[in-house]
């Protein structure tokens, strides 16, 4: 099978159950902007030490989850093929392993910029991606039927990116590089 098909190149595709779509249409940019998430999460993933093994594991899964959203933003919500992906056992999931970081952190008591090394600035702009495809999601959700898990799901990952950030800092032996206000 060729990767490409020729049906696209009149600025229109084809939403999973048939129907076309402008390429502009906020639907292809709400499971495009999780698909450019879960790009940088496999670079991040590529930046991890070796001793990460379980935030390695953990991120591939969460790019799994990424793709049952995807799919499911990808799906005519009209189809009868429409169906959940994901759960609330995979918010549930998320806030454990938020819990069990922060367990292991300082209270924070100052904004932090992104930075430190490049893992903990990845981490950050996995943060900020999340955020933004969370924000794409709602406002097609304010013209069509989304499915409000998957809008749960990215805010609890934005929270779960910028205390992975923090606890890659932690492991790294690296301070949280703190906002100076100005003066």
């Amino acid at each position: 099978m060729k990767i490409y098909t020729k049906t696209g190149d009149k600025g229109t595709t084809g939403l999973f159950g048939g129907k076309r779509v402008g390429k502009d249409d906020l639907r292809i940019e709400s499971y495009g902007t999780v698909d450019e998430l879960n790009s940088f999460i496999g670079l991040l993933i590529s930046k991890l030490n070796d001793q990460l093994l379980v935030e390695k594991a953990f991120l591939l899964n969460v790019q799994s989850r990424l793709f049952d959203i995807g799919a499911s933003l990808a799906t005519d919500p009209d189809s009868s093929l429409k169906k959940d992906y994901i759960h609330h056992e995979d918010i549930e999931i998320l806030e454990e392993y938020i819990d069990t970081y922060q367990e292991q952190l300082e209270p924070l008591k100052n904004f932090i910029l992104p930075g430190g090394s490049e893992s903990i600035a990845l981490a950050h702009v996995c943060r900020a991606i999340s955020r933004r495809a969370e924000r794409r999601v709602v406002a097609l959700g304010m013209d069509e039927n989304v499915e409000e898990i998957n809008i749960v799901f990215l805010n609890r990952l934005s929270d779960y990116f910028f205390v992975l950030a923090r606890y890659l800092a932690h492991v790294e032996g690296i301070d949280d590089v703190k906002w100076q206000a100005k003066k």
